[in-house]
C-alpha cells in the first residue's frame, strides 16, 4: 500500500500542528492509507536454448527443480535432463520469471508408439520428430510458485503447439491425486499404465486432438 495525506476538518492547528507547519485554521493533516495492487509479475514462456552454454544452464536449472519437485527415484538425473534437451530442445518447454528463474517446465518426446514406456525416460534418441503423440515425461512446478495456474499455463501451450504440429494427441502417467487436474484440461484416464517409472503405479492419460 501506499500513503497518500488529506486534509479533513479538525482541531485548528494554526501556523504549526502535529502534522506539519500549516497557516490555514480548521484542518489538520491526516495520513490514510490507499490500496494499489501489485504489479502483475512479467513471465516467459520458452522452449529450452540450443546454443551449448546457455543449453547447459537451462538443464542446470532444470535438474534443480526436478531435484526438488520429486522423490529421487522419479526425478530426472542431470544426465537424463541434459540429453533430452539435446535431443529435442523444441519439446522441453520452460516458464520463468522477468529475472531468468525456472518456475515450471514440461518436457516429452514424440513417438508413433500410442502409450508411454519406461524406456522413453531413459532414452531420448527414442524420439520421433514426426511421432503422431506427443509424450509428457516431466511436468514440475517450484514449490513457492505453486498454486498460481503456472502448470495449466504451460501445459494449454504445450496442447496448442502439439495441435498445430498436427499430432493426435498427448500422453502422459500421473498418480491418483493428480487424475482430476489433468482431467480438467480434457486427458482422460485410461486405467493403470504398463510404466512402472519409479516402482509405483501410475495413470495413463490421453488428450486425443485428431
Amino acid at each position: 500500500m501506499s500513503p497518500h495525506a488529506r486534509y479533513v476538518p479538525g482541531r485548528d492547528l494554526g501556523a504549526r500542528g502535529d502534522a506539519g507547519e500549516y497557516s490555514t485554521p480548521g484542518y489538520r493533516l491526516v495520513k490514510i492509507w490507499v490500496w494499489a495492487p501489485p504489479t502483475p509479475r512479467v513471465l516467459h514462456i520458452r522452449t529450452t536454448r540450443t546454443a551449448r552454454a546457455e543449453q547447459a544452464q537451462d538443464a542446470a536449472m532444470a535438474a534443480a527443480l526436478e531435484a526438488i519437485c520429486f522423490p529421487p527415484e522419479h526425478a530426472a538425473s542431470p544426465t537424463t535432463i541434459a540429453e533430452r534437451m539435446a535431443t529435442y530442445a523444441d519439446h522441453f518447454w520452460l516458464i520463468e520469471d522477468e529475472g531468468g528463474m525456472l518456475l515450471a517446465l514440461v518436457n516429452g518426446p514424440c513417438t508413433d508408439e500410442r502409450d508411454l514406456s519406461d524406456e522413453m525416460y531413459e532414452a531420448p534418441a527414442m524420439h520421433d520428430p514426426d511421432g503422431a503423440w506427443q509424450m509428457l515425461l516431466g511436468v514440475a512446478t517450484a514449490p513457492a510458485a505453486q498454486g498460481q495456474g503456472l502448470a495449466t499455463r504451460l501445459l494449454r501451450t504445450v496442447i496448442e503447439t502439439t495441435r498445430a504440429h498436427g499430432r493426435q494427441g498427448l500422453v502422459l502417467t500421473c498418480l491418483d491425486d493428480l487424475v482430476p487436474f489433468y482431467a480438467r484440461l480434457g486427458f482422460v484416464d485410461e486405467g493403470l499404465s504398463a510404466s512402472h517409472h519409479g516402482g509405483v503405479p501410475w495413470h495413463q492419460m490421453r488428450l486425443t486432438l485428431a
